[in-house]
């Protein structure tokens, strides 16, 4: 009876330990994940909206571009300061470069200010370019990006309210959806000075053009360096609205946005 009693311990242990294994390989797996291909962010501000909203949760895809100094950190998440004080790698420029950033792009960087908070925007100028925002229109080049009038988008998380919108096509095909605020909180917003991007730099928009800060303002982003490029958003796997709480389960029918799980972020 000793005898068996053993074995049947024997194997328990043994099971425990296996679980132990498998769980400690998949954490292995998700760290390596996250540190090298996909980092998973979320949106705490309403500088993207309405491509991005505040509860959306993206992957970030560090292949995009290549691998710079800051691409392998422990950011906390959009806006959000590194978590163990890691924000940067110690080489210059970038390696495996699979491709460049284009007009357009929604991508994540460090901002310049201080190299370690994560921001999210449209790239929207590339080197040599100019950039100007005249009367909320916005110039490339000296030529005005076509944008159309559509209908207004109306925030039902705000009381139904109705916020103008605008198609925007940039140059090289890339389109998406604008917001104009009547009452923007960023003064100068609507009429800028002529930006001349400098090499090795870029200029980064919001969507949500009177409420975002971005490249129109020296602190705290001005132009990105090519080095503080994180990678490029590709997919949301998660969405819900700020009424959702962890505490409150049987809410969480009625505040996800189910039509955005799993969504492609646009272009």
């Amino acid at each position: 009876m000793a005898s068996k009693a053993h074995k049947s311990e024997n194997r328990s242990e043994e099971g425990i330990w296996e679980t132990v294994k498998v769980v400690i390989q998949a954490l292995l797996i998700a760290f390596v994940v996250r540190l090298f291909f996909f980092q998973p962010f979320n949106i705490p501000s309403e500088s993207m909206v309405p491509t991005l909203r505040v509860g959306d949760y993206l992957f970030v895809n560090k292949l995009s571009y290549g691998y710079g100094p800051y691409s392998f950190n422990f950011s906390a998440g959009i806006a959000g300061q590194e978590l163990f004080g890691i924000s940067k790698v110690p080489f210059s420029g970038r390696v495996l470069e699979f491709g460049d950033p284009q007009r357009g792009d929604v991508l994540v960087f460090k901002v310049p200010s201080d190299n370690k908070t994560d921001y999210i925007k449209r790239l929207i100028g590339l080197p040599g370019d100019t950039i100007q925002v005249r009367d909320g229109a916005l110039y490339l080049n000296d030529k005005a990006v076509v944008r159309k009038k559509i209908d207004d988008f109306i925030a039902t998380e705000k009381q139904g309210q109705h916020i103008e919108q605008f198609r925007e096509t940039l140059p090289n095909g890339v389109s998406y959806i604008t917001h104009n605020l009547r009452n923007s909180n960023f003064p100068g917003a609507d009429n800028t000075v002529v930006f001349k991007v400098p090499p090795g730099h870029y200029f980064m928009m919001g969507d949500n053009r009177d409420n975002s800060s971005d490249s129109r303002f020296p602190s705290p982003v001005g132009f990105v360096p090519y080095e503080n490029l994180v990678g490029r958003a590709t997919i949301l796997f998660f969405s819900h609205t700020d009424q959702a709480s962890l505490l409150k389960f049987w809410r969480w029918p009625v505040v996800i946005r189910w039509n955005r799980l799993f969504s492609w972020v646009q272009k």
